[in-house]
């Protein structure tokens, strides 16, 4: 019997509840559950989980693009060497956090430092090593995490494959802190460590930010023509000018490179989008800014290299499920306009 994209999805159906296997799928979701150096709020470990589970109740017609299920969606399993290694690492690290990364004379904490550190470096091996096993067998890779620590890996595979390419970059923060709290693959390092030590990446297009430090500011500014910023302030004051996100949006896609990796931090939205991620900030983006963002992106004849989603946390009490609904419904966009931007969709007139 084939697939009805009409009926409701079956038990054993995959993420949206789409039949598709991965040998099937053109694009792979790889689930990654770590949040090891979470500053604030936890939860992000479980955000493949919960976007997982919330998927099903997606309706799979899409207004802007036409029939994005066709060319194939699969999530992998989450990893138990990763959960682990998470589980480990997140002990060690929270007792540096809970020191302020000040661990002179502390042979203890020095201990658990390197010990994050240590583990962090293995998940950016584990990233990289699945998601270009991923980009050779020729399917499109998607990372779903986690905190934003996770797709640093991804971005190496990405230049490993794809030479030269541009992050756009979504989120209320910068990201570009120096080994934060004393660790050097932080969540509010990841932009900093992709900038400085993978060269590939010729340029950030950083979009929504509005909560940094003078240290992250200096440093993108001194990345020059290698950055350009379009902070949440100043895309209020366009609005506020009476200027239509039409032009601002295609101001942000023309500071672009042909090659576009997305990195989206859910954050990045209005916080009434998602209430119980890490980090919230009052400001932020609307859905459907940033879906007409990425309209305009996939229509350019730019080609999106691939992209993750990051920092989506469920309720900690698991009766509210409001944040997976929003996060799995912007996957869902992600996705359908990457299509788009490969020539495997249509996008409706």
């Amino acid at each position: 019997m084939g697939f009805d994209p009409n009926a409701a999805p079956d038990e054993d159906s995959g993420v949206f509840g789409l039949p598709h296997t991965e040998r099937e799928a053109s694009l792979v979701l790889l689930p990654v559950p770590w949040e090891a150096t979470t500053s604030y709020g936890g939860g992000a470990s479980k955000g493949p989980a919960a976007i997982l589970a919330a998927s099903g109740q997606i309706d799979l017609f899409d207004g802007d693009v036409v029939k994005p299920y066709e060319p194939g969606l699969f999530m992998r399993p989450e990893s138990r060497d990763v959960r682990a290694w998470n589980k480990t690492a997140k002990a060690a690290a929270q007792k540096v956090i809970k020191a302020g990364g000040r661990i002179e004379g502390r042979k203890d904490l020095q201990a658990a430092l390197r010990t994050a550190n240590d583990l962090g470096g293995r998940l950016n091996d584990w990233v990289r090593g699945e998601t270009r096993a991923l980009l050779d067998a020729g399917k499109i890779a998607g990372v779903v995490g986690g905190d934003h620590s996770v797709p640093y890996g991804a971005f190496q595979a990405a230049a490993d494959k794809e030479g030269s390419f541009g992050l756009l970059h979504f989120d209320a923060h910068s990201d570009t802190r120096v080994a934060y709290e004393g660790l050097t693959w932080s969540h509010a390092s990841i932009m900093y460590n992709a900038m400085e030590n993978i060269p590939q990446i010729s340029k950030i297009v950083q979009v929504g930010i509005r909560d940094f430090c003078e240290q992250e500011y200096e440093f993108v500014h001194a990345l020059g023509p290698r950055a350009r910023v379009f902070f949440d302030r100043d895309l209020a004051a366009r609005r506020f000018a009476g200027a239509a996100w039409t032009r601002t949006a295609a101001g942000i896609v023309d500071a672009l490179p042909q090659k576009v990796w997305i990195s989206f931090d859910i954050d990045g939205l209005d916080p009434k989008l998602c209430p119980h991620t890490g980090t919230p900030v009052p400001g932020g983006l609307e859905l459907a800014e940033v879906n007409h963002l990425l309209r305009l992106l996939a229509r350019s004849g730019r080609k999106i290299v691939g992209f993750d989603l990051v920092e989506v946390s469920p309720s900690p009490d698991r009766r509210d499920e409001w944040d997976a609904n929003v996060g799995m419904r912007l996957l869902y966009k992600l996705a359908a306009w990457t299509f788009v931007s490969r020539g495997l969709c249509k996008a409706r007139a």
